[in-house]
């Protein structure tokens, strides 16, 4: 049976948690992956949607997804998609399904005008860099990604000036 990609739907929501936590634990940090259901719903399902999920069947299972969202170029002035995951469970692998959905997502890309289609993959997994090579991606080796999280995050956010109103602009400096 030829793989099928369709949009996640609230339903897939188990299964997608259990994606995630497979995912996880193949990158070495499964007490990483804390997200809930109700976490899911609310920024998959509900406006504003904070994310997009396709989801792959083969055989009449579940056998992966691809999890998205846009992000914005100032630079070229448009939208762009940033896959936050995909995942192909090991029993699925060398069915041509991560291509399926990297290139459902592509699609999307390009229906909706967006320039750039990215994602970031860890420099240990070669199985994955070769993959994507062979899907002619570009590694962008001159850029670092930076994070802050946890405490720093919070004392980051801490140290915010206030946010002023816009001035009116019927309001004078007089």
């Amino acid at each position: 049976m030829p793989v099928q990609i369709r949009p996640a739907t609230p339903a897939d929501i188990p299964e997608m948690l259990a994606l995630i936590r497979e995912l996880a634990e193949y990158e070495r940090e499964p007490q990483a992956a804390t997200a809930t259901a109700e976490d899911l719903m609310r920024d998959g399902f509900t406006e504003p949607r904070r994310f997009h999920c396709l989801m792959a069947e083969s055989d009449g299972e579940v056998a992966g997804f691809a999890l998205y969202f846009y992000n914005y170029s100032t630079w070229r002035g448009h939208a762009g998609i940033y896959l936050e995951d995909l995942f192909v469970r090991p029993v699925h692998r060398g069915k041509k399904i991560g291509k399926a959905l990297l290139s459902a997502v592509a699609a999307i890309a390009v229906e909706e005008g967006c320039p750039r289609f990215e994602w970031a993959v860890l420099d240990w997994n070669q199985p994955a860099i070769d993959f994507y090579q062979s899907l002619s991606a570009e590694a962008l080796t001159e850029w670092t990604v930076m994070r802050v999280s946890g405490e720093a995050l919070a004392a980051l956010a801490d140290a915010a000036p206030r946010f002023l109103p816009p001035q009116s602009e019927t309001s004078s400096n007089t």
